[in-house]
């Protein structure tokens, strides 16, 4: 495979594949646990998952190659850790690229409603989204992770255009949080069932291990791209909660689909809305595409090594990607 990419390339990875955790999911924690439940989850799982970006990045440093913790777990442990590992994480990755696709086809379909055109079918975008980025993924790495960098920086931007609008330093303005903050409704063992969806905040930066083989320098590339990613998720993450339970009340906050563009529609401003849904959207599309990328390393990997039939374990010979892993 072409040694290639750079640490912003690693950072699109890392971040694109979790940022749609801040547009949607980490509410959950709200309803488990209330406004505070789910600060405190967004911090102490952001501790751990620093913890876990810091030992991959090291670790991957040293073993620079295609497959992430399967290769890692191949080296350090054994070939029966290995298997299971990689089969883990083509699992893991598959699943979220569908979900992925499947809120797509469902903000596609949602958007056509909104314009008066009710049962719009949402399965051909899901078809479509899939199609795209399996076709830019066989084409390949360097222009996949080129796009994920432009799309995954749109949606933080717009996460940061958010969190200007509400005037944060002007308390009580356009914020609410003396009105709509209260104890944690459920105690502490709301906190602790609130962990659980603290983790959509980070969950899938380790992917940045992924792109191992393909850096140009992975003692350099890993970690910057990772540590730098897992600095953007906590500021995102915190940006979020604050704009978020400052706009909405916590009972609807911890139900809600789209609580960035549910928070954006309070503030009745359509160009804000307008940037949000589409930062929703990119940030959806950003998290397929390298979930696409990881599971395809992890599969090619194992198809290398004869752990999967080796007919997975082949190279293109112009594009130099594992295009039959990603097929």
């Amino acid at each position: 495979m072409l040694k290639v990419l750079t640490p912003f390339h690693v950072w699109a990875l890392g971040v694109g594949i979790v940022l749609v955790g801040e547009f949607m999911g980490w509410n959950f924690s709200v309803a488990k646990g209330g406004a505070y439940g789910a600060l405190i989850a967004c911090w102490v799982i952001g501790l751990l998952y620093s913890c876990v970006a810091m030992i991959d990045s090291e670790v991957t440093s040293t073993v620079a190659a295609a497959g992430g913790q399967y290769t890692q777990a191949k080296h350090i442990v054994g070939p029966l850790m290995a298997f299971n590992v990689g089969l883990y994480l083509v699992m893991a990755y598959t699943m979220l690229e569908a979900a992925d696709a499947l809120i797509v086809g469902d903000l596609m379909s949602g958007l056509a409603a909104t314009f008066g055109y009710d049962g719009l079918d949402p399965k051909p975008f899901v078809v479509l989204t899939i199609a795209f980025l399996a076709w830019l993924n066989y084409r390949g790495v360097f222009t996949t992770l080129s796009l994920n960098f432009v799309i995954t920086l749109i949606a933080f931007a717009a996460i940061l255009v958010l969190f200007i609008s509400v005037e944060p330093t002007n308390p009580g303005a356009v914020l609410k949080h003396e009105g709509l903050l209260t104890d944690l409704p459920y105690g502490w063992i709301g906190v602790v069932a609130s962990l659980q969806f603290g983790m959509w905040y980070y969950l899938g930066i380790e992917g940045t291990c992924q792109a191992a083989e393909e850096v140009r320098s992975a003692g350099r590339a890993i970690p910057l791209g990772t540590i730098g990613g897992m600095m953007t998720l906590l500021i995102a993450a915190t940006l979020t909660w604050y704009v978020a339970t400052g706009l909405l009340p916590w009972q609807y906050l911890g139900q809600a689909f789209t609580p960035l563009y549910d928070a954006a529609s309070i503030l009745d401003n359509t160009k804000l809305q307008v940037l949000l849904f589409i930062a929703t959207m990119f940030a959806a599309i950003a998290s397929a595409n390298g979930c696409i990328n990881d599971a395809a390393r992890a599969w090619f990997s194992m198809g290398r090594d004869s752990y999967m039939p080796s007919f997975f374990g082949a190279i293109h010979p112009v594009y130099r990607t594992p295009y039959r892993a990603i097929i």
